[in-house]
């Protein structure tokens, strides 16, 4: 039934679109997709990467995601690290598993976000 993930919607406060570029276009380095025009009076912002697509949706009243969160795999962690700390973003590192090292980061709104590399060994 299933045949791929489209995208993955995380909620964002009321016109702070603006953040949302600032940390997904210049930290993480998405692209953005404009939103329909039909969709333009809802607010939020659409963002892709080479193969992820994220849409940023109005929520009011809002409440970031703590837990539930999206995981994107990046080429090299250790890259990511350097981009979020040249950033001024903290970030939290989390034990490696199996073939997989990763870390989180809090959008600005505080919705949790993981950033992992998948590794040979």
């Amino acid at each position: 039934m299933i045949e791929d993930l489209h995208h993955v919607q995380i909620a964002m406060p009321k016109g702070r679109e603006g953040d949302a570029r600032k940390f997904y276009l210049d930290v993480l380095a998405f692209s953005e997709v404009q939103k329909p025009k039909e969709l333009l009076k809802r607010g939020g912002v659409w963002f892709q990467s080479q193969s992820a697509r994220l849409h940023l949706g109005v929520q009011e009243p809002f409440v970031p995601a703590r837990k539930a969160h999206p995981g994107f795999r990046v080429g090299s962690l250790s890259d990511a690290r350097q981009r979020l700390i040249a950033a001024g973003i903290e970030f939290r590192t989390d034990i490696d598993l199996q073939k997989m090292k990763r870390i989180y980061v809090d959008d600005p709104f505080g919705n949790r976000i993981e950033l992992l590399e998948v590794t040979a060994a």
